[in-house]
């Protein structure tokens, strides 16, 4: 039988899942939640760019809530604060429905244990999975640096690097907003601020996963950020960067035990990729040091076919969701966490000669 499948919000990344959702045989659309009016009322496959499907978008949660479904696919965009879904998800898992989602609750511990109670009990009361996905987060630092790990003789560190070209993204309230481009440098606090604040909350989530599962004790995550302005007015998809303001943004944290760096984890977004620092940097570069040294780097292509405007990143994190739906309808209501190549803990310990 098809997975009974609501999709929850169509910006770029959601209208790729719903597309992925109607294109497949093994899954039924039966519900859509949208946040804007201009949506409402309007037929998924209209939004979608399909066929007609009888399922008609709302912005009424009750309405989602009663619906008979297998599994939500919750692809809301992230904002500040970092807690603002947690509501929304907790009322899906109540009433049953598993719920994958995009916008971070990878690895809710990290946060303490009253979080992850409030996600459990919202999973037994409803019989129901919660699963947090996405690239990074999601499986460059939980799953494919964890399975160089688990090459190891001797792990003396690992540090995961991110570069995004963010110059295309179209939404003006994300680009200036969220990710803090074109503000002035000499206000921004990237130390205590709401946008470091968002941004530890959600990346920590990758270091704790990785720590633990290294088996590292008693570290603290230590910020190390960074920032470029722009020189000139910079023209980009979604408006002006005006001189003098930000035009990248580098979100640094290091997992720090026995006061060494063990664990480093690098975020950088820039709206000028030409900027010297970051010119022919790959999307993703993994170094592993100990015995033995393991480098690596992954790239993104968009596809070939130029009539789609759909991008590889999009592509990407509808493919986990995608997969992930099995997985998380058959697990035992609770929590599901990545799942990595290393079934042993990996023990980081100091390289010997």
């Amino acid at each position: 039988m098809a997975y009974r499948v609501v999709q929850w919000a169509t910006g770029s990344l959601g209208r790729t899942c719903l597309r992925a959702v109607l294109d497949s045989p093994d899954h039924e659309l039966v519900g859509l939640y949208v946040y804007g009016d201009q949506k409402v009322g309007r037929d998924a496959g209209d939004i979608a760019r399909r066929e007609p499907t009888g399922v008609v978008a709302t912005r009424e949660i009750e309405e989602v809530l009663d619906l008979d479904a297998d599994v939500v696919i919750h692809t809301p965009r992230l904002q500040v604060p970092y807690e603002l879904h947690d509501d929304d998800i907790c009322r899906l898992l109540r009433s049953g429905k598993n719920v994958i989602t995009t916008a971070g609750h990878h690895y809710p511990r990290t946060h303490g244990e009253a979080r992850v109670q409030m996600f459990q009990e919202a999973c037994e009361a409803g019989r129901s999975s919660l699963f947090g996905v996405g690239v990074s987060p999601g499986v460059i630092g939980e799953r494919i640096a964890m399975t160089l790990a688990s090459t190891s003789l001797d792990l003396d560190a690992i540090s995961v690097s991110e570069f995004v070209d963010a110059s295309g993204m179209p939404s003006p309230d994300f680009v200036f907003t969220v990710m803090g481009m074109g503000t002035d440098p000499t206000v921004t606090d990237l130390r205590d601020g709401p946008l470091p604040a968002l941004y530890r909350s959600l990346y920590s989530e990758t270091l704790a996963f990785m720590a633990d599962r290294l088996g590292i004790a008693d570290y603290t995550i230590e910020d190390d950020h960074h920032f470029e302005v722009t020189d000139h007015d910079l023209a980009i998809r979604a408006g002006i960067i005006p001189t003098g303001t930000i035009a990248a943004t580098e979100w640094r944290w290091h997992v720090v035990a026995k006061g060494k760096r063990r664990i480093t984890l690098e975020i950088v977004w820039a709206m000028d990729s030409s900027i010297d620092r970051y010119v022919g940097r790959p999307h993703w570069s993994l170094r592993m040091t100990g015995r033995p040294e393991v480098s690596m780097s992954i790239d993104l292509h968009n596809p070939v076919d130029s009539t789609r405007r759909t991008t590889a990143s999009q592509y990407i994190v509808a493919g986990i969701v995608m997969q992930s739906i099995p997985t998380v309808v058959d697990a035992a209501p609770g929590v599901v966490e990545p799942s990595i190549f290393a079934l042993n803990p990996v023990t980081v310990v100091d390289p010997q000669p």
